[in-house]
C-alpha cells in the first residue's frame, strides 16, 4: 500500500487526538511519580533499570540512551536516586570503568507500586490510545461517538476511580 502525500483535516485531527491521548497518559504517570516523592525522570530511570533486556547490564551509557539524555545528566539522576536509597551502583567485574546500576529493595517496592498504578491507568486509557493510533495509521476518522463516550468516562465512575487510585499511588491506603 502506497502512502498518499495528501494531508487532509482528518489526518491532523487524528494526529492531534493521538498526541493528546499520549500526553494524558504521560501527565498521569508524571503526577503519580511526584506523589510517590520522585521526579518523573527518576521514575523513568528506575523503570529503565528494571526493564533492561535479559543478558544486558544497566550501564550508564545504556540508561542515557533509554532516557535520551547526555551521559553527565544520567549520572546526576543516578546520584540523586542513590542518595534517596532507591538504586545502587556497582563497578563491572570485567571493566572497572563501567558502572552498573540496580534497584535497591526499597527502590523495587516503590517502582512496583508505581507500576501497578500506572498499569491500571493504561488499561483504562488503552482503548482510546489504540483507536487514535489506528486512526493516524489508516487515515480513517475516529467515530465521534467513540471519542465522546471515552471522554465522558473522565467525569463518570471511571474518572472517579482513577482519581482515587491516583491519591493512593504511594502504596499507602487512604484514610476514610
Amino acid at each position: 500500500m502506497q502512502e498518499s502525500n495528501h494531508l487532509n483535516l482528518g489526518t491532523y485531527q487524528a494526529l492531534a487526538e493521538f498526541r493528546y491521548q499520549i500526553r494524558r497518559f504521560v501527565h498521569f504517570s508524571e503526577e503519580a511519580a511526584r506523589r510517590a516523592g520522585l521526579e518523573p525522570q527518576q521514575h523513568q530511570l528506575m523503570l529503565a533499570v528494571k526493564g533492561v533486556p535479559e543478558g544486558q547490564q544497566p550501564r550508564i551509557a545504556y540508561l542515557a540512551e533509554r532516557m535520551q539524555l547526555r551521559h553527565h545528566s544520567t549520572v546526576e539522576l543516578v546520584d540523586r536516586l542513590v542518595r534517596k536509597g532507591l538504586i545502587k551502583r556497582t563497578r563491572s567485574d570485567f571493566d572497572r570503568r563501567e558502572v552498573h546500576v540496580k534497584l535497591s529493595p526499597r527502590g523495587d517496592r516503590v517502582l512496583a507500586a508505581l507500576t501497578r498504578h500506572t498499569r491500571a491507568e493504561l488499561r483504562s486509557a488503552a482503548p482510546m490510545l489504540v483507536a487514535a493510533l489506528k486512526s493516524v495509521m489508516t487515515g480513517k476518522r475516529l467515530r465521534d461517538d467513540f471519542v465522546r463516550g471515552h471522554r465522558a468516562l473522565d467525569g463518570g465512575k471511571e474518572g472517579m476511580r482513577r482519581r482515587k487510585l491516583a491519591e493512593r499511588s504511594d502504596g499507602r491506603r487512604k484514610k476514610r
